[in-house]
């Protein structure tokens, strides 16, 4: 795979990967995945790929036709691509999500960085003592169960999952019961659970670029000193982060992860260290210019 000077001059030995989502053009993963390959001469080149509900099971055929050698996934694909997978790794099905796709030899193996690349970002940034933490969690989609099962890890005291579907909630809670103490609550609980907790997560895309001054929740709902984190990394500071900081909070937005997972997925993919101080330089200077 690897070749001096090689990665993005592109010929007839460059291997393929991508992104898939629905919307895409938004993402970032591209520019910071084609420097992770020059950065390692890897000859390799990473594009994105809008690919609507309805043809996932197409988009798989191709991977395995062209010969695609790795793909990430992202909303709102993360659930519905497990059905078209040869393999999925025992933490991934434990989740019940995949953001990583390893094709070996036309075998699609399914694997999730999302939680790791989350907590690594997180105990790193913000709070690296997380056992005995009460934690609130916005969301339980795809991302969510991948962050949820790695906090679950970490001993908290406790993990809240607050979600317009309840029911969707008490699923994931449910999963999870024998692995940590969690519940499953209703929005109009929401402000007590807030109130309460020493870290509040949002894994929704409430806030996102363009619609950047949309807020998860009010952050008056937030205790002084508390960790609020988001996941989104575009806008780096959301205007929930902004408020809370305002509030008296430690802030955690979503770059890290954002670099990280890409980073596990990079080393899935290659079996090489991948490069996240350039990697993260390269969506760094995308942001802010």
């Amino acid at each position: 795979m690897t070749s001096m000077g090689a990665g993005n001059q592109i010929d007839s030995n460059t291997l393929l990967f991508g992104v898939i989502g629905n919307p895409i053009r938004h993402s970032k993963s591209p520019i910071m995945m084609n420097r992770a390959f020059r950065e390692t001469g890897i000859n390799g080149v990473y594009t994105a790929f809008h690919v609507t509900s309805d043809r996932i099971r197409d988009f798989a055929a191709g991977v395995r036709a062209m010969g695609i050698r790795g793909v990430n996934v992202t909303i709102p694909h993360k659930l519905d691509i497990m059905s078209v997978l040869d393999e999925i790794d025992a933490s991934a099905q434990a989740i019940g999500a995949v953001n990583t796709i390893v094709n070996d030899a036309g075998r699609l193996i399914g694997y999730n960085t999302d939680g790791i690349g989350y907590v690594r970002s997180l105990k790193e940034e913000a709070e690296r003592e997380l056992a005995g933490k009460r934690i609130v969690v916005l969301g339980a989609g795809g991302a969510a169960r991948g962050i949820i099962y790695a906090l679950a890890n970490e001993n908290p005291a406790r993990i809240t999952i607050a979600n317009r579907s309840v029911d969707r909630a008490k699923e994931l809670a449910d999963s999870l019961q024998n692995k940590v103490d969690i519940e499953a609550i209703s929005n109009e609980e929401l402000q007590t659970a807030c109130q309460q907790a020493d870290i509040v997560i949002n894994t929704t895309s409430v806030g996102m670029f363009p619609q950047t001054e949309e807020t998860p929740i009010d952050a008056s709902w937030l205790k002084p000193g508390a960790v609020a984190s988001d996941l989104i990394y575009n806008p780096l500071k959301t205007k929930f982060l902004q408020q809370a900081e305002q509030r008296g909070c430690r802030i955690h937005g979503g770059l890290g992860m954002f670099i990280y997972q890409g980073a596990y997925a990079f080393e899935y993919w290659t079996g090489q260290p991948a490069p996240a101080a350039a990697m993260r330089e390269t969506v760094l200077a995308s942001l802010q210019s």
